[in-house]
């Protein structure tokens, strides 16, 4: 893999110290930056690193398990070159007034939504605006899946501006229906299946987060765009 510009060596000493092990058979990344924990995401997925077995992200970091502890020095050196890829490539990307984010140039997954919640009051006046410009907000954004948790199918969606941050719920529902779309602590989400939670609730979606009988399962994985559709315009 090509690097594009110098890189000095305190970057790479840097971008080394960044990647710690994690047991014999793992690695834990922490990028400098949190923008790039769903670039070597999409990195990691479009050219897969021999030794890899698999990769789990979260906000901040990415856990990579290995087939072998013989493997982890291989992979070590093959993540230090990928991350600087990476860090150079935005650099390159910000001076040329251009983005580098890969994922934001993939058609986003559609999710047409009712905007039926029964938080979506609350929220308008938390922001100090009306119900529908809650819902021009969160239709008019590109949201992109940070990671994904709490149970299978749930992508934490993170929007380039939060201007949708809302506190959760100071009491959480004891049950919340699969196909909730809900806002909370800066991230956007819909619930895979029936749960306990305490986001703030403002629409609902059919669409199925998780089908075992799909391949992959996950409509929305780690590093992916989503836009949100009013399904009364027909969405």
């Amino acid at each position: 893999m090509k690097t594009t510009g110098a890189v000095t060596h305190a970057q790479r000493k840097a971008t080394e110290e960044a990647i710690r092990s994690a047991g014999d058979r793992a690695l834990l990344i922490t990028p400098p930056r949190r923008d790039t924990v769903v670039e070597l995401v999409t990195a990691l997925r479009e050219r897969p690193i021999p030794g890899v077995q698999d990769f789990l992200p979260a906000a901040e970091t990415v856990l990579l398990t290995l087939d072998s502890p013989r493997a982890a020095e291989a992979v070590h050196r093959s993540l230090t070159t990928l991350l600087v890829t990476l860090n150079a490539e935005r650099s390159a990307a910000v001076s040329r007034g251009t983005s580098a984010d890969k994922a934001l140039r993939v058609e986003p997954v559609s999710i047409p939504v009712r905007y039926d919640g029964a938080d979506l009051d609350d929220v308008a006046r938390m922001l100090d605006v009306t119900t529908a410009e809650v819902i021009a907000a969160h239709t008019g954004t590109v949201w992109r899946c940070a990671f994904v948790g709490f149970a299978p199918g749930f992508g934490y969606l993170e929007s380039p501006d939060g201007r949708l941050s809302v506190a959760r719920r100071a009491q959480a529902r004891t049950s919340i229906p699969a196909g909730a779309v809900a806002l909370a602590g800066g991230y956007s989400a819909v619930y895979p299946r029936s749960t306990p939670g305490g986001w703030q609730l403002i629409g609902t979606t059919d669409l199925r987060m998780w089908d075992v009988e799909r391949d992959p399962p996950a409509l929305i994985r780690a590093g992916a765009t989503v836009r949100f559709l009013d399904a009364r315009d027909g969405g």
